[in-house]
């Protein structure tokens, strides 16, 4: 059975639904017949993504608000019904030497990455184990396999994902619910052509001596694009991983092993 038709008429949330890998992902998995309910705290660009597609629902949401997940748990499960697929996926990175690094910089890191992914699944587990069925997906990086220099926030952030990812495939692992992470490279989206502005403001690069600069890491010498991400996630969302769990699968060309 392709994962396609395995995941077909299911609900799934996809966090940072409104743009880069969560977009892709969350039009993956309408096209293959999920009911998918994308977060983000910009409604506007939720609403463009929702209308490329009659599975697809954007609400309004901050992940590293408890209290503003919980309502969108109710509401959307209250629609079209539990989650079968939580797909925790919003982030963000800053870029600063770590002695330079200000706390609340920090903070607010660990926060929305960290923080933020358990917020998203935590209200899922206890309906999944009781039905014995789920698959939890977590967007990580490869910042969550190895460092890399002047991003150290969101490496620990990452690093810490996979952990809580871990953690949680070892509870759950008799339950029939699945729990694994995704780690991307650098993939060609907006958060891309972030670094790529901070590393020509800092150092007086061209942008595409930055982009090169990026895209060596990449053993392939490329960005990943979003839809690899998306791809990875439908079928560890799908029956045919069903023996997959507490794994962290790199997508990066061979960065990372």
């Amino acid at each position: 059975m392709s994962a396609e038709k395995a995941v077909a008429g299911k609900h799934a949330l996809v966090t940072g639904g409104g743009s880069g890998v969560g977009k892709a992902i969350a039009l993956a998995l309408a096209e293959a017949g999920v009911n998918v309910t994308i977060c983000g705290r910009r409604a506007a660009e939720l609403a463009k993504v929702a209308g490329k597609g009659d599975r697809i629902f954007g609400i309004a949401a901050d992940v590293t608000d408890e209290a503003s997940m919980a309502a969108l748990y109710q509401q959307a499960e209250a629609a079209r019904g539990p989650f079968d697929i939580v797909v925790a996926n919003a982030g963000m990175a800053g870029s600063a030497p770590a002695h330079k690094t200000a706390l609340a910089d920090w903070q607010r890191t660990l926060e929305v990455n960290l923080t933020g992914a358990f917020l998203t699944v935590k209200p899922a587990l206890a309906g999944m184990l009781a039905r014995k069925a789920g698959r939890i997906v977590f967007v990580a990086s490869t910042a969550g396999l190895k460092g890399y220099a002047y991003v150290a926030p969101y490496v620990a952030a990452k690093h810490g994902v996979v952990g809580l990812m871990r953690a949680l495939a070892a509870e759950t692992a008799k339950s029939g619910v699945t729990v694994n992470a995704v780690c991307p490279g650098f993939v060609e989206t907006d958060m891309l052509e972030e670094s790529v502005r901070r590393i020509v403001e800092k150092t007086g690069r061209s942008v595409e001596e930055a982009r090169q600069s990026l895209s060596a890491t990449n053993p392939q010498g490329r960005f990943i694009q979003p839809d690899e991400a998306a791809d990875a996630v439908l079928w560890l969302c799908s029956d045919a991983a069903r023996s997959i769990t507490g794994q962290a699968i790199s997508i990066s060309g061979g960065e990372t092993w």
